[in-house]
């Protein structure tokens, strides 16, 4: 009766490779979005409100009119290597790398714009260069802006994301607090708004200068903003730590910054602000 039997056959799998840019996993919450759906919705959880991490040309096509940042007066200023520096790898290796990775501009990208119909100068700061460290060629590009902005009375506006001053360049990197806070002094003095926008991370050195020396600080929500880690302040003042003392959320509810504004709304705080500054 062999004609009566059915014959047995494996079943064969028909998985199908996806392309490994097609589908994000949120930090906050942990689930699967649709990388598509995910850029629509500039960069943040539809779920949780957990807020990607983007580059500085995507800061820009989502706050300018048009999209686009004009007049890059200085994109030519490029970081050398004064020091020698080498650790695991010699600091020129890690600035050939950072330009390969996209980073043309250094760790800061900075030109004009319009929001809302009024000029701007933009400064976006792009964690792909060296965690958005802040060497001297940062430093320059932000006192060279403030002084464009004092010249054509233009605002000013700075997006942070940094880990803080740039340790390949020793004291020369920490100099740049002082040239960027002189240049904003001058901006102040003049009557010219700055409004700085913290994004996760802001820390160190960005922090104790530029970052917080706005006339308004705005935040993303749940950006980790703060000088030094959680251990190395611990140890300091040997006491515990306040939890999630370093999130733009506590240091709003304690006067540090003035607004957390979600990446959406981001645009239009910053025309309705500028509108009552100017």
């Amino acid at each position: 009766m062999s004609w009566f039997s059915k014959p047995k056959r494996k079943l064969v799998s028909q998985k199908r490779e996806l392309p490994g840019d097609v589908w994000d996993r949120c930090a906050g919450c942990g689930e699967i979005l649709y990388s598509g759906r995910l850029e629509e919705n500039l960069h943040v959880c539809p779920n949780c409100g957990h807020h990607f991490r983007i580059t500085a040309e995507s800061y820009e096509a989502m706050l300018l009119d048009g999209g686009g940042l004009a007049e890059l007066h200085d994109g030519h200023l490029r970081s050398t290597d004064p020091l020698g520096f080498v650790d695991s790898r010699s600091y020129a290796e890690r600035i050939d790398q950072a330009e390969q990775r996209g980073g043309d501009q250094d760790a800061i990208r900075t030109g004009r714009g319009e929001i809302g119909g009024r000029e701007v100068h933009l400064g976006t700061m792009d964690f792909r260069f060296i965690g958005g460290s802040m060497g001297s060629v940062v430093g320059e590009k932000i006192r060279r802006l403030a002084d464009r902005s004092l010249e054509r009375r233009v605002p000013l506006i700075i997006i942070s994301a940094s880990g803080g001053a740039r340790m390949q360049e020793g004291i020369l990197s920490l100099m740049q607090m002082g040239k960027t806070a002189a240049a904003l002094e001058q901006l102040a003095s003049a009557g010219i708004p700055y409004v700085s926008v913290l994004t996760n991370p802001t820390t160190g050195g960005v922090t104790a200068s530029y970052a917080m020396l706005g006339d308004v600080i705005l935040a993303e929500p749940g950006a980790l903003i703060g000088f030094a880690g959680p251990r190395v302040i611990k140890e300091t003042i040997r006491q515990d730590l306040p939890e999630g003392f370093q999130t733009a959320e506590f240091l709003e509810e304690h006067g540090m910054i003035d607004r957390i504004v979600p990446r959406p709304e981001m645009r239009g705080a910053l025309a309705s602000l500028l509108d009552h500054m100017c």
